[in-house]
């Protein structure tokens, strides 16, 4: 990822916009109009919750087996005497891989207050402009899924077991190929439950009889153009959610399309992408740090 496109998403994330109260009800959001010099404008270096920023550290571990690496950024707390014990975050990356976005994406996290363990589902392969591979890599995992569950698993293990972590307090959060194993991750958690689970914009299911093993609240953020990911599917996957009694907030934005979060993709949405990262933290606060 460019420098420049970084700075621009440091920008937009630390937004501090001014939204709507979330319901457990589908919402159409609508676009201010706000242009990305006018959001540009708002990066005060404080976080859309109104919290000061804090300071990261970051190393790569092994969490699954004897070579499966992932990005582990958590805040700094070597200034206080005692050590924190922290909300925790699964990030779990696109169909290009753990890339700069994801990672830069956990640092925001982990300023905002979580440590965050970033994932990788490819065996250390990131694609860049090869959407054939990227279908290889994505469709091996959804004909073979326990690989990519157990991995996950094991995040979550791995999370538990740091003294700066809250075990209780777990969430996942995925973009794309990741929102879908956001929900696998949920949906394959009963006797271990998650605090929290977050997909933007991933395939769905509306098997109640699956669902109902979600233990978890939901947040689902998705675009009403989405040609991958139905507006249907998303009421479908909500009427699941509510049959089961599945906590949930899912916000569809009426005007954008997939991938509308990643400044990378042509239907990057500024606006939209900051709204959806203020619910972010909102759920996240509200479910991890109440």
């Amino acid at each position: 990822m460019k420098k420049s496109t970084i700075i621009t998403l440091l920008a937009i994330f630390i937004f501090p916009s001014f939204l709507l109260a979330s319901a457990p009800t589908i919402h159409a959001q609508q676009s201010t109009g706000l242009s990305a010099m006018t959001l540009v404008s708002f990066g005060d270096n404080s976080s859309s919750t109104g919290a000061n920023l804090q300071s990261i550290e970051n190393k790569t571990v092994t969490y699954f087996g004897g070579n499966t690496t992932g990005y582990l950024v958590y805040p700094n707390q070597n200034q206080s005497g005692e050590k924190a014990v922290l909300p925790a975050v699964i990030l779990i990356h696109e169909n290009k891989g753990l890339n700069d976005f994801i990672k830069e994406s956990a640092n925001l996290l982990a300023k905002n207050g979580y440590v965050v363990l970033a994932v990788d589902l490819f065996n250390g392969e990131v694609v860049t402009n090869n959407s054939e591979r990227s279908g290889e890599l994505t469709g091996a995992i959804r004909e073979n899924p326990d690989i990519a569950i157990e991995n996950m698993k094991a995040a979550v293990n791995y999370l538990k077991s740091l003294d700066n972590v809250d075990a209780s307090k777990i969430a996942s959060l995925g973009w794309c190929f990741g929102g879908q194993q956001s929900l696998q991750l949920a949906l394959n958690s009963k006797n271990d439950p998650l605090a929290a689970t977050i997909i933007y914009y991933g395939r769905l299911t509306n098997d109640s009889q699956a669902i109902s093993n979600i233990t978890s609240p939901v947040l689902g953020i998705f675009g009403g153009k989405d040609q991958s990911i139905s507006v249907d599917s998303v009421k479908q996957f909500q009427k699941a959610l509510n049959d089961t009694r599945v906590p949930n907030e899912i916000y569809i934005y009426s005007n954008v399309g997939h991938a509308f979060a990643n400044p990378s993709n042509d239907n990057y949405a500024p606006t939209e992408t900051a709204d959806a990262w203020k619910k972010t933290l909102d759920f996240l606060g509200k479910y991890l740090q109440s």
